[in-house]
């Protein structure tokens, strides 16, 4: 029970400061109870999970490292209606100028093959959304510092459960002793934004070329935009080369690739790059090593694995870790700890496996789109037809993506 004082300290504290201190957490470090969860690492991910053990009751500890000073995050998202309805759930879900509701997806192959994927024809009022990551993220932070139950530190926090939500670099991770076992891809994903002459019309559309590139435009700024993010997967040898162009000669590349499907573009933004690969932990759970600790922890989201993007299925998987390993912790029964690990390996076993699937399926499109020998791509453009024309396959193949199964 509170005393007089710590009820008197609680009732005096401003609003602004409690914005920035999260309110009721902050009385509760200074009167010295830990949190039941420390969750090192800030992003999406961890964000949403905090936010869902603190509707559990659950005191969290979310650890926010300071960022150096970036470029403008260009990032964009397509999370599937799973997705949604969690976010939802933390009243964390952007407006529709920041989550653009995908109608049509338009996969064209590299011998004008093409399977056409159509919100209507499934039943659905979109297939997926192309959320605005920096728009995300604010929302995210806005709800965390006005949650009771959560304290934002900025170094890890002893508690009986330490979640590692940190990135596919972590530091943490390699902490622990966690192997992280990689498989390069020889590609590299290129970001931007582009200012497209034609509306995009709420389609995301995907091209793949006989060097096996992949090049996406995923629709923003809401129905009527004419604004894309793009994710060009260009093998690695040439991605310098197109990170070194000018904007007008980049644009000019798109331009070819995308057959003018948008008519002239404008890069609106900078561009990003990084390293494509897939890899998966080891141990997605285990205990805090060293003689002298206690508690265990749990890896969730990009610091337990990482899948090739042209699925864009990694953030939907990140946050289904966030949501079974809440379900989790929810439904423990009263005499165990959140520490458990017979009970967080129920996390593990559930997650590994929809990472397994999912990153196999996307792991296969690379594979095979990967491959320049013509009879290759005449086997898959032809299959790419026969596909498109199966109309059963096509919509069971529609709702696994959407993650509706």
């Amino acid at each position: 029970m509170l005393s007089t004082q710590s009820l008197q300290a609680i009732k005096f504290i401003s609003i602004g400061d409690r914005k920035r201190t999260c309110g009721l957490p902050f009385t509760m470090t200074r009167m010295g109870i830990s949190p039941d969860i420390c969750i090192r690492g800030a992003g999406i991910v961890g964000r949403t999970l905090a936010l869902l053990l603190a509707r559990e009751r659950l005191r969290v500890a979310l650890v926010a490292t300071p960022a150096p000073a970036a470029a403008p995050d260009v990032r964009a998202y397509a999370l599937g209606p799973a997705a949604r309805q969690l976010l939802e759930g933390v009243r964390c879900w952007p407006g529709e100028r920041a989550a653009t509701p995908v109608l049509s997806i338009q996969v064209h192959g590299d011998r004008n093959g093409v399977v056409r994927f159509d919100a209507v024809a499934q039943g659905v009022p979109a297939l997926n959304w192309i959320v605005d990551a920096p728009a995300l993220e604010r929302q995210l932070a806005d709800a965390i510092g006005f949650q009771g139950g959560i304290e934002t530190a900025r170094e890890p926090v002893p508690a009986p459960l330490t979640v590692v939500c940190e990135g596919r670099a972590s530091a943490t991770r390699a902490e622990l002793g966690v192997a992280f076992d990689v498989t390069d891809y020889p590609q590299q994903a290129i970001a931007t934004r582009l200012d497209c002459e034609q509306p995009h019309e709420q389609a995301a559309r995907q091209w793949f070329t006989p060097e096996g590139d992949v090049l996406a435009f995923l629709p923003l700024d809401g129905p009527l935009g004419r604004q894309v993010a793009v994710v060009w997967s260009a093998s690695s040898p040439r991605a310098p080369e197109l990170m070194a162009l000018d904007d007008d000669a980049f644009a000019a590349c798109l331009m070819e690739l995308s057959g003018g499907a948008l008519g002239a573009l404008r890069l609106c933004a900078p561009r990003a790059c990084w390293p494509l690969m897939r890899a998966s932990a080891r141990r997605w759970v285990g205990p805090m090593p060293g003689a002298q600790a206690s508690g265990s922890f749990a890896l969730a989201g990009d610091a337990a694995h990482a899948m090739h993007p042209l699925a864009g299925q990694g953030l939907n998987v990140g946050l289904g870790d966030a949501a079974e390993l809440a379900r989790v912790l929810a439904a423990r029964e009263n005499w165990r700890s959140p520490s458990d690990l017979k009970l967080l390996r129920r996390y593990e076993r559930a997650r590994q496996a929809d990472w397994l699937r999912t990153s196999l399926a996307a792991d296969g499109l690379q594979q095979l789109f990967g491959r320049p020998e013509p009879f290759a791509a005449a086997l898959r453009n032809w299959g790419m037809a026969a596909f498109d024309a199966c109309g059963p396959l096509k919509a069971r193949i529609a709702r696994l993506a959407m993650g509706t199964k």
